[in-house]
C-alpha cells in the first residue's frame, strides 16, 4: 500500500483546471497528445536537452515542461505539482527512473493502481496471478540441472529483454547466469508473440462487461528485438554460439498488428480473467495493461508476461488502431486515459481511478 490518502490530497484540488504529467520518454508523446484532445494541461518531466525534441512534435508537446538534474528530484517537487493539480500518469520508463520503491512513495496522485507492481514486478507472484487467474503460462523449470530443451532464462524486474538469454543445457546455463540477480527459467515456447494492449474500467460499463466495470481490446503490437531478430542473417544460431556471439531480447522497436478475428473472443476472455482475479488479489489493476503472449500453431495462448500500465506497443496508434476505430475515431491507449480522468472528474470518481 502507498499510504497516500487520495481522497484527502484530491480535496485541495481544483477539478476543474487539472494538469495530466508524466516523464517525458516512453508513451508521453500520445500521452500529452491525448490528454490535449481531451482539454487537459499538460506537463512534461525531463533532464536536459529533451525539450528540444519536443518541438519536433507540437501535437505530443507538454505545454510546460519541469526540469530536474535527476528524476529522484520528483519526490522533493511534489508540493509544486500538487498546486498545479497534477495527476501523474505512470509508464515503464517512469517507474524504472524513479524506481519501484522511491515511486511507491511518490506523494502524488498516480493514475492506477500502485500496488500492482508488487505483483508485476516479482515474476514468482506475477505466475500465481496469471496462473491463479486460469492463463496457461510457459512451464517453468525450478532447477538449471533439469534443463534438457530451450529455456529463457528472466531476471526479476528485467524490463524492456534486457539481460534475457537462451540456454539449452545446464552447461550454458551456468556460463551465462548472473549469479548476484534473481531470475526465472521458462520453456521456450515457439510460436508468434502478440501483445495485447486492454483498458479496464472500474467505473464504467459501456464495454466488454465484467462484474465491475468493463474491458476494452484497445490494439496490439508485436516487438523488434536485437539481436534475435537479425542474428540469423550472419547464420545458424548454433554456429553464432560456438564463436562467442549470443542472441539477445533488448526491444528497440514495436510493430503494429492485426490478428485473427477468430482469436478474438479467447483475448477477452484472458483479459477478462486477469482483471477479475486482480480485484480478489489487490483490489484490481485499473486502466492500461498488457498481456505478453505466444500463440502456438495449434492456436493455444501461453501468456509469459504482463505489464501493467500503458506499454510502448501502444506507440504505433497515436491515431488509432483497427480495433479502436471500432470504439471511436482517432483513440489511442492516452488518449483513453485521458478520457477516464476526464469522465472521473465529472463523475466525482476520482478517488477509484487514482492511487
Amino acid at each position: 500500500m502507498t499510504g497516500i490518502d487520495i481522497e484527502d490530497m484530491l480535496a485541495s484540488y481544483d477539478k476543474k483546471n487539472i494538469t495530466i504529467a508524466t516523464v517525458c520518454s516512453h508513451s508521453s508523446l500520445q500521452i500529452f497528445n491525448g490528454a490535449k484532445k481531451e482539454g487537459f494541461k499538460t506537463l512534461g518531466i525531463a533532464i536536459g536537452e529533451k525539450r528540444k525534441f519536443y518541438d519536433a512534435f507540437p501535437l505530443g508537446k507538454p505545454d510546460e515542461f519541469l526540469m530536474v538534474d535527476n528524476y529522484k528530484e520528483i519526490l522533493s517537487l511534489t508540493e509544486e505539482l500538487r498546486e498545479k493539480n497534477t495527476i501523474v500518469i505512470p509508464h515503464g520508463s517512469f517507474v524504472e527512473y524513479l524506481g519501484p520503491e522511491k515511486f511507491m512513495q511518490l506523494d502524488l496522485p498516480t493514475f492506477g493502481n500502485r500496488t500492482v507492481l508488487m505483483w508485476e514486478s516479482d515474476r514468482n507472484k506475477e505466475r500465481q496471478w496469471l496462473e491463479g487467474a486460469g492463463l496457461t503460462m510457459p512451464q517453468e523449470i525450478k532447477d538449471p540441472k533439469n534443463i534438457d530443451k530451450p529455456v529463457i532464462v528472466k531476471y526479476h524486474g528485467a524490463k524492456g529483454g534486457k539481460d534475457f538469454f537462451i540456454a539449452k543445457t545446464y552447461d550454458e546455463f551456468k556460463q551465462r547466469i548472473d549469479k548476484g540477480k534473481s531470475f526465472v527459467i521458462q520453456e521456450f515456447v515457439l510460436g508468434t508473440r502478440y501483445y495485447l494492449h486492454y483498458f479496464y474500467s472500474p467505473i464504467q460499463d459501456n464495454a466488454y462487461k465484467l462484474s465491475k466495470g468493463s474491458l476494452q481490446m484497445i490494439s496490439m503490437d508485436r516487438r523488434d528485438e536485437t539481436t534475435i531478430d537479425e542474428v540469423q542473417r550472419l547464420g545458424s544460431i548454433r554456429e553464432l554460439e560456438e564463436i562467442g556471439i549470443h542472441p539477445t531480447f533488448v526491444v528497440t522497436g514495436n510493430i503494429p498488428i492485426v490478428m485473427r478475428e477468430s482469436l478474438l473472443p479467447k483475448v477477452f476472455s484472458m483479459g477478462e480473467q486477469v482483471v477479475e482475479k486482480s480485484l480478489k488479489l489487490f483490489g484490481g489493476i485499473i486502466g492500461s495493461f498488457c498481456l505478453e503472449t505466444v500463440v502456438t500453431e495449434d492456436l493455444e495462448f501461453k501468456v509469459f508476461e504482463i505489464s501493467a500500465r500503458i506499454v510502448a506497443g501502444t506507440n504505433p496508434y497515436i491515431a488509432g488502431s483497427p480495433y479502436s476505430e471500432l470504439i471511436q475515431p482517432d483513440l489511442s491507449t492516452g488518449r483513453r486515459i485521458a478520457q477516464e480522468i476526464k469522465y472521473a472528474t465529472k463523475k466525482n470518481l476520482l478517488g477509484e481511478i487514482l492511487s
